[in-house]
């Protein structure tokens, strides 16, 4: 087995391995060899170093493995900026309704709709409600909106 180092006509280099330097000449001409990164057929033998096994020293050490160096890693926001501005507007709401509403719990339902038929006076509420509750209640003709728990509120 033979391994190329081989070039496109663009410029990408890669490696490829052949039977023979007869294989490679062969599948080059019938437009078999082609790049990998941008499919052109028009390939040409890069410059490779050989690759010698010695015979005069015993068992040969493993070449050290090299690593080719990475750039400097880029720190990257564990929530982009448009997701923050959400937090905080989503952050802002639920304090507003929090500190302008009554919080009536497990009672929202039987609350809202009180205040819908005129039993008691209104004012604004908030609480819990299952979802077949709430259905209801939007089925009634009652307004409601969820209100929903804050990402970091679940961590």
């Amino acid at each position: 087995m033979i391994r190329y180092a081989l070039v496109c006509e663009a410029g990408h280099t890669f490696e490829s391995w052949f039977p023979s330097s007869d294989s490679f000449d062969d599948q080059s001409a019938r437009g078999l060899v082609s790049c990998p990164l941008c499919g052109s057929a028009k390939i040409g033998k890069g410059l490779m170093a050989p690759s010698v096994a010695r015979t005069d020293r015993g068992e040969r050490a493993p070449a050290p493995a090299t690593v080719a160096e990475s750039p400097a890693p880029v720190p990257l926001p564990m929530i982009a900026e448009p997701e923050r501005k959400l937090r905080a507007l989503l952050r802002a709401v639920r304090e507003h309704v929090t500190q302008t509403a009554e919080h009536v719990g497990p009672r929202f339902p039987e609350e809202a709709r009180k205040i819908h038929y005129g039993e008691v006076e209104e004012r604004p509420i908030y609480g819990e409600a299952s979802p077949e509750e709430a259905r209801a209640l939007i089925e009634e003709g009652i307004d409601v909106a969820p209100l929903p728990p804050m990402p970091d509120d679940r961590n």
